[in-house]
């Protein structure tokens, strides 16, 4: 699991076109996001990580923040893609969405489809050893803390000047999906 993070990770940075500082600062942020959530579950939760990812500080894998970066980014670049589609075909003069209305359906849509990855994941990460809630129930508060969380790194991607079009992205999206769900269901 966590080679193939990485590998993912690399493949997103080297197909991203216009690589900036405003990204790499993108960057940054999930992945110290994504560590420090996973620090207060493990400290305040019934929620422990296994020993399969690899190296961790306080208990919590290097890789986690890596995830996020993948799972957010991925999220926000395929919602991003799919209402450029959208609005192109609308003419100049019929486009009344306003960029807040852009801006909020890129934070709410995207954080949605990065809860439903996370709610695939869940089964299948105590399965395989990755991370593990006690008695096996994943707690409501955890996928309304996620939303919350994604929300505002969302936010911050939509704002961010860098470019948000990566066809890698959105087939790494689709793949990881199709992946959880068929381990989900036969795990």
């Amino acid at each position: 699991m966590p080679l193939n993070l990485l590998i993912m990770f690399v493949l997103l940075l080297y197909t991203q076109k216009g690589l900036n500082g405003s990204m790499l600062l993108f960057v940054a942020l999930c992945i110290l996001t994504g560590m420090t959530y996973g620090l207060v579950a493990t400290k305040t939760g019934d929620f422990r990580f296994g020993n399969v990812l690899g190296p961790s500080v306080n208990d919590v894998p290097l890789v986690i923040g890596i995830h996020w970066f993948i799972i957010v980014y991925c999220a926000g670049v395929t919602i991003q893609t799919m209402l450029t589609k959208i609005l192109d075909k609308i003419p100049p003069e019929s486009n009344t969405v306003r960029p807040t209305l852009k801006a909020m359906s890129i934070m709410f849509d995207a954080a949605t489809i990065a809860v439903f990855l996370g709610w695939l994941i869940e089964p299948v990460a105590g399965r395989l050893g990755w991370w593990q809630w006690e008695r096996g129930i994943v707690p409501f508060y955890n996928y309304a803390c996620l939303y919350i969380v994604c929300a505002l790194l969302l936010l911050d991607f939509h704002y961010a000047a860098f470019n948000k079009q990566n066809k890698f992205a959105i087939h790494l999206l689709l793949i990881q999906a199709m992946y959880f769900l068929i381990l989900r269901t036969f795990l």
